[in-house]
């Protein structure tokens, strides 16, 4: 099985990151897409920051209806501070069957050769890249490389952080987010403070 696999710290998850993880499923050859729900750092305080359960949890609801996307723990068990090349061998050794591959935007491609062992990234796997807006044509030196694929997805700019925000004036920000999401947060004022 072919496994795109599309990480953030979801805070919340949000509909600009579920349509772009169903266009991926949809769209590309992957047959699923997990959504890696990346761990709070012990050593960064962050105070907007919910619990590593609590997003797992909104990404649970907001996937449930979605039988190609699945949200997935799994850099909650391993050893912080964490990089994603420790992660792909993790799964590689769990789940020798299957093939996993990235999900990412091109606003992370450009960095991605500051990433811990990046060519060894590129050597094993495959890159899929949606595209994001820039004030400036981009010229990304890896957007030709084989094992990267830019992907024609709809441009979705929507942020978390303006989601949080919001909510903390009390805007109404309910059509940016799953209504089972929205519903999770408003029953447990999050982000209300």
């Amino acid at each position: 099985m072919k496994i795109g696999l599309y990480f953030g710290t979801y805070n919340p998850i949000h509909v600009g990151h579920l349509i772009i993880a169903n266009h991926m499923a949809e769209f590309a050859d992957l047959d699923q897409v997990w959504m890696v729900v990346t761990p709070h750092n012990p050593l960064k305080k962050k105070a907007t920051l919910l619990d590593d359960h609590q997003r797992l949890e909104m990404v649970f609801l907001a996937t449930e209806d979605y039988p190609k996307i699945k949200p997935s723990d799994i850099e909650f068990k391993l050893p912080q501070p964490n990089y994603t090349v420790n992660t792909l061998v993790h799964l590689q050794e769990k789940y020798p069957n299957n093939e996993f591959s990235l999900i990412m935007g091109e606003d992370n491609l450009k960095t991605l050769h500051k990433w811990k062992n990046y060519e060894v990234i590129l050597d094993h796997y495959e890159i899929y890249v949606y595209p994001r807006i820039s004030e400036e044509p981009e010229n990304i030196e890896l957007k030709s490389h084989p094992k990267v694929h830019i992907i024609d997805a709809p441009v979705v700019e929507i942020s978390s952080t303006f989601i949080r925000n919001n909510i903390k004036k009390g805007k109404n920000i309910q059509p940016l987010l799953p209504p089972k999401v929205w519903e999770y947060i408003d029953h447990n004022n999050f982000y209300k403070k």
